[in-house]
């Protein structure tokens, strides 16, 4: 799979047509989400929305998806510089960071390849779909580390699998495996090959038209106002999908019994 930057904490490569996998690539502290991965991260964001990229695939290089925040910096420095001002100061950009699955126009599918933690759940929840492996562990542990939940994780996890469920998890911060994650719907599927099996995804959702799939996400986002939001955002955005050269390839492509050749325009 060609790869931007071998070295690099966040690898992004191009395995197909329209589909980029962005890889953390920090395997010796099970990508924790160290300052240097996360600028990494930002900047292969950047480079995947610079692209003609449909799907981004989210996975982990090794054994773990994420193993949560890096907080060895707290450690660092005079205590005085410690403060609840700072901290928020760097809080929100960080969260923001890890967050932008939410906000990018395309989908982003995560391949969850092993245990995932904290913070690392929140960005597989971040993303449209969430694929896991047998060993696939999920846990948030925030409040036996003396932390509240931070990165949406009081929203985030509610949104998934509801509010009961989203009590378990944080207030005893156990783990939760690949099958029971299924069950709760933290994730749609699981998967011996996880990668593999998103990628088969992100191949068929990038076959779509994409101005239709973009406008389906921003849909999604806002469906939360309820459904009278609902009807006058799909009264906006079909008619502007109809407008497209896309809708007559797409009527050409099922008359003609053939796949249809989306060009985004």
């Amino acid at each position: 799979m060609p790869t931007d930057s071998r070295g690099d904490a966040v690898v992004l490569s191009e395995p197909a047509p329209g589909v980029s996998v962005a890889t953390l690539n920090l395997p010796r502290v099970r990508n924790a989400m160290t300052e240097d991965m996360t600028r990494a991260w930002n900047r292969a964001l950047d480079r995947a929305a610079e692209r003609e990229t449909r799907v981004l695939v989210v996975t982990g290089a090794g054994s773990s998806f994420c193993s949560g925040a890096d907080l060895s910096w707290l450690d660092q420095g005079a205590a005085e510089d410690v403060t609840i001002d700072r901290l928020r100061a760097r809080m929100l950009p960080f969260y923001q960071s890890w967050l932008r699955p939410r906000s990018l126009p395309f989908p982003v599918i995560a391949a969850v390849n092993g245990p995932v933690v904290g913070a690392g759940v929140c960005l597989a929840l971040a993303c449209d779909i969430r694929f896991a492996s047998p060993t696939a562990r999920f846990s948030t542990p925030f409040v036996y580390r003396g932390t509240h939940g931070g990165m949406g994780a009081t929203w985030l996890l509610p949104e998934a699998v509801g509010v009961t469920r989203a009590r378990d998890m944080l207030y005893t911060g156990r783990e939760v495996p690949a099958e029971q994650a299924l069950e709760w719907g933290l994730v749609t599927e699981v998967a011996d090959d996880v990668l593999a099996h998103s990628l088969q995804v992100a191949d068929r959702i990038a076959q779509a038209g994409p101005i239709a799939v973009r406008l389906t996400k921003t849909g999604l986002e806002q469906s939360a106002a309820g459904l009278q939001s609902s009807l006058h955002w799909e009264a906006l955005a079909q008619p502007v999908t109809m407008a497209t050269a896309d809708l007559h390839e797409g009527i050409a492509a099922f008359r003609e019994n053939r796949a249809p050749k989306f060009t985004g325009r």
